[in-house]
Parts: structure tokens; C-alpha cells; sequence
């Protein structure tokens, strides 16, 4: 569906205005800025029908709701041990931008062996990058290219791929089922390249598992890919599989700073910091125990009469005058409510 009527996005807009109120403050995380262009992903997805784009809106609202996603950037994967096995294990990495400011996931599918944790920490690392993607690199983008990006494009390397493979279809399906139903429409084209004779095999497989507008994404590379993928970037946005002097070399770069899958590559290391970040200041800070006091007021008193008695059982306290938060600049309003 190539493009979306206004009458269906007004349709759309006014069923959205009916919702809860938790699930409109998710929405607002989720567009960022971007109502309109996020109902239409969801239309797009569901062929215009917006009675079914709705419902599949509202799944994905409460979903994160009940998942907690909003703050899921605010949840490391620690220790770092761990972080960087399934960086070793689940390879995917931001190698650059195209020449219209989309940004380059490169995505290891031959040689990730999700085998370093388990699956709840594989789809929590999938869903932090999906939504660091989402909150910070596409806005980023759209500062930095001066109109709204809102996809990417992303380059599947199957160097290294055997029929094995098919073992982790499980786990696939769990991670393509969470992109087709939360974060629809996000890529524009799956570029497949270093595909090997056992590709047609798994394909077989994997095809029927996927929905059909993400099959007519799909576009398979002659090679590494590196003739076809120059005509929308230049080389130093190239993952580095599709670099013809590295062409299959993704397992022999993981100490390699171009190697966009490594946790030292800047992007994992930005994104691995932003999580930090975000944790600390989303901690609860337990509050000082500084004593207390109890008192006991007259039924009959006034707001003046309260002020006095707070103010007088106050100055009791011995060690008032070395308290870091001096009662100079307190204030006790005693006017009328």
C-alpha cells in the first residue's frame, strides 16, 4: 500500500483519542514527535484497514505496557561478561548511514549461535536495540538529514551458515514476531549477501514464517554485496563482510574496531553506556533518615497555631545548625487553602 488516505488516518486518529491514558503515554514514547507518521506504519501494516491497524496498535500499546518497555533502556545486562557473550553470540551492529540518512543494522545471521544465554536475555537485547533505534538514532538522523527518518535498512550476512542454524528457528520466530507486530514498517529493505549453496535450504524453511510484505523486502546480493550496496552508501558505511578485502571475514574481526558486531565498536559502546545512564538516573534514591519528631497538635488550632508549634518542636533538634539544609529557607505557608 503505497500511500494512506487522510480520511483513514483521521479514522484512525479518532479511535487513538479513546484510549487509556496509560497506553497514550507509551504512544507518546513510541512516535516521538511523530503521531501521524506512526499511524501510518501501522496502516501500511495492516493493508489501510483501520479497524485492524487499530487493534494492532492498541496489542502493541499494551504490550509494552505490560512489558515494561518504556524502560527498557533503562536495564543493562550485567555483568558486562555477560553483555558481551551475547554480543558474540547474537551479532548485529550499526556499521553507518545511507547517502538519505537511513541508518546500516548489519545483522550476522550465518555465524550468530545464540547459544552464551538465554532466551530472555537475547530478546531483551534485541528489543533495547529495536528501541534505541527508535528513541535515539532515527531522531538523531532526522536532526542531523533535516526531515524525518523513521526506517533503516538492514544487511543480513550469511557467511558461515549451515543447516544447524535451523535448531535456533524458535528463537527466531520469537524476534521476528516482536518486530512484525511492535515495530512494523521500521525497515525498508533486508539486503541478504555472502549467502552460500545451504541458503536455498533454510530459506525453504524460514519463508513461510515471515509476512508476506516482509518477503517483498528481502533482496539477495550478488557476493559480499559490495558493488550493489555502494550505489546507496559509500564504503566506510559498508558492514564489514561486505568489504570485498574482508568479504566472509566476520568471525576473524571480533578484536577489530571496524567490526560493527563487536561490544567495542562505538555503537554498542554508546548504546551500552545509554543504558548505564539511563539506570542511574531512573534508581529510586532512598530517602536520608534524618529523625523525627512527633507531634501533638490542639483540635482547635489554626494554621497560625500550627506554624508556631512545627517552628518550636523543630528547634529542639541539637544538631539543627550543622544540617546541610538550613530551616533559613524554609517556608511555612499559613494561608488559607
Amino acid at each position: 500500500m503505497a500511500v494512506v488516505p487522510q480520511e483513514a488516518i483521521d479514522q484512525f486518529e479518532a479511535l487513538m483519542d479513546e484510549v487509556d491514558e496509560s497506553l497514550k503515554r507509551t504512544f507518546q514514547n513510541m512516535h516521538q514527535g511523530y503521531p501521524h507518521e506512526t499511524l501510518m506504519r501501522f496502516l501500511k501494516a495492516r493493508e489501510g484497514n483501520v479497524t485492524k491497524a487499530h487493534k494492532m496498535l492498541v496489542d502493541c500499546l499494551n504490550w509494552r505496557v505490560q512489558n515494561d518497555i518504556d524502560d527498557m533502556l533503562a536495564k543493562p545486562i550485567v555483568p558486562v561478561d555477560l553483555y558481551r557473550a551475547i554480543r558474540d553470540s547474537q551479532l548485529i551492529g550499526l556499521s553507518g548511514y545511507t547517502n538519505e540518512g537511513l541508518p546500516v543494522f548489519a545483522v550476522g545471521v550465518g555465524l550468530s549461535t545464540f547459544d552464551r544465554a538465554s532466551v530472555h536475555y537475547y530478546v531483551q537485547s534485541h528489543i533495547q536495540i529495536n528501541e534505541y533505534r527508535d528513541r535515539v538514532i532515527l531522531p538523531a538522523a532526522t536532526k542531523k538529514y533535516g526531515r524525518h527518518v523513521s526506517k533503516c535498512i538492514k544487511v543480513l550476512d550469511m557467511t558461515g551458515l549451515k543447516l544447524s542454524a535451523l535448531n535456533q528457528i524458535k528463537l527466531v520466530t520469537i524476534i521476528s514476531s516482536i518486530d512484525d507486530l511492535n515495530y512494523p514498517e521500521k525497515t525498508l529493505t533486508y539486503y541478504i549477501v555472502n549467502a552460500p549453496y545451504v541458503f536455498s535450504a533454510c530459506w525453504k524453511v524460514v519463508k513461510p514464517l515471515l509476512q508476506e510484505r516482509t518477503r517483498r523486502k528481502i533482496n539477495v546480493l550478488s557476493g559480499c554485496g559490495q558493488d550493489d550496496l555502494l550505489k546507496i552508501m559509500n564504503y566506510s558505511s559498508l558492514p564489514h563482510f561486505c568489504r570485498k578485502r574482508c568479504s566472509g571475514s566476520s568471525k576473524h574481526l571480533q578484536n577489530n574496531a571496524d567490526n560493527c558486531f563487536s561490544l567495542d565498536h562505538p555503537f554498542h559502546q554508546q548504546l551500552y553506556n545509554h543504558v548505564k545512564q539511563q539506570f542511574l538516573v531512573r534508581k529510586p534514591v532512598e530517602p536520608v533518615k534524618q529523625g523525627s519528631v512527633h507531634v501533638t497538635l490542639p483540635e482547635d488550632a489554626d494554621e497560625r497555631d500550627i506554624a508556631k508549634i512545627l517552628e518550636s518542636e523543630l528547634e529542639k533538634f541539637e544538631d539543627l545548625q550543622r544540617c546541610p539544609e538550613s530551616l533559613e529557607d524554609l517556608k511555612i505557608n499559613d494561608d488559607k487553602c
